[in-house]
């Protein structure tokens, strides 16, 4: 009877059927793409792998770190995964955040006492040694008050509106940040030398508490700094400083993994990775270039070759006897290394960007606030 049959096919029988006709369908163009889908889906389920066993490494102990690091870890995690099972971090970060409001609000608000309080910070950062630190000190003779700003204040009101919250000082708080003019920091080349990431989430925090807009005037000044011309002329330091103020213009304007970002809105940023990957790879560490990739990720480019160099060289760089990314000197501690860390498993197991949380939109989270926070 040959090929024709009345007996039925058996499970096997008709699987082979199944491939014999997708065999005969599917063009050679067809099959090698299908051969591609099948090694990046394999390739992708290793990825997740990692970010799990790193993922593991720290949910096991997150609770014997500072609140701070606790916070910063628990947020990602909330914002990539809307898992309730975070909630408890979130609300560590809430007392911190309003801990220090409550100082800011109560103890140091008047100019003297900002003045005291800047002195005492500035005389810390006198005492260390590190280029960076060094830097930072000499950036800020002249504006001592930027640490009391910039470091304490405003990124304590961010992250309280945020999630939809905000102080019950609230005007007094932006009373003090209106007595100062904050093109004065985000336009000096030495404190962008200094603090370009951190400049950069503050233009952005400051456009998203609607005070002063200096966007614009920072990415101008920011550019001016670092023309790409001049790379090679700078320190190991200071070419990761200029790279660590792109991933957070990108970061920042993203709110923090919370929106998507067009790529056409930073060409200059992502066409400068793409023609320097190599270079920023072999010059500046894993929290850095895991930054590259997520800049990638938030912009839905999840196929470019810089994406997936990425995510090969944070994949490499994880230890697997520890369950974690040690840093460039072998340490393993789980605070000072959570940053990469964190970043390394969003790089590896990307969950796309969510805007959360906040008390309109996840209202059981925010059932018991701290004191001195309330609903905006």
């Amino acid at each position: 009877m040959g090929i024709y049959t009345t007996k039925p096919l058996t499970t096997g029988g008709l699987w082979f059927s199944a491939l014999l006709l997708i065999s005969i369908l599917l063009t050679p163009a067809d099959a090698d793409q299908q051969g591609l889908i099948a090694k990046q889906t394999k390739i992708n389920a290793h990825l997740q792998q990692n970010a799990q066993l790193i993922r593991q490494t720290f949910e096991q102990q997150l609770f014997t770190l500072p609140p701070f690091t606790v916070g910063h870890y628990g947020l990602r995690m909330y914002r990539q995964t809307l898992d309730k099972k975070y909630a408890m971090t979130l609300w560590s970060d809430m007392a911190r955040i309003a801990s220090s409001l409550n100082y800011y609000a109560y103890e140091v608000h008047t100019p003297e006492q900002i003045k005291e309080y800047s002195d005492q910070k500035m005389a810390h950062y006198a005492t260390k040694k590190k280029p960076r630190s060094q830097l930072r000190y000499q950036a800020m003779q002249t504006m001592p008050e930027y640490v009391y700003l910039g470091i304490g204040l405003l990124g304590a009101m961010a992250r309280a509106d945020e999630y939809g919250l905000k102080h019950k000082e609230d005007k007094k708080l932006r009373q003090i940040l209106r007595s100062y003019d904050f093109s004065k920091y985000v336009t000096d080349k030495k404190m962008i030398k200094a603090w370009a990431a951190q400049l950069a989430n503050q233009v952005y925090w400051l456009r998203q508490l609607g005070e002063q807009d200096v966007v614009d005037s920072f990415i101008k000044r920011f550019r001016e700094t670092y023309p790409d011309s001049n790379d090679d002329q700078l320190s190991d330091q200071q070419y990761s400083n200029k790279i660590y103020g792109l991933t957070h213009i990108i970061f920042a304007a993203s709110h923090y993994y919370q929106l998507p970002i067009k790529e056409q809105n930073f060409q200059w940023i992502y066409d400068y990775y793409r023609r320097n990957i190599n270079t920023i790879i072999s010059r500046t560490k894993e929290d850095v270039i895991a930054e590259v990739g997520i800049s990638f990720l938030l912009a839905g480019l999840n196929d470019d070759p810089v994406l997936r160099q990425t995510q090969h060289v944070i994949e490499k760089a994880i230890n697997p006897k520890y369950g974690l990314i040690p840093s460039v000197t072998g340490d393993l501690s789980l605070d000072s290394g959570e940053h990469r860390n964190v970043l390394a498993i969003m790089l590896l197991d990307w969950k796309g960007p969510h805007q959360a949380p906040n008390i309109t939109q996840q209202p059981t989270i925010f059932d018991s606030l701290p004191y001195g926070l309330e609903a905006k």
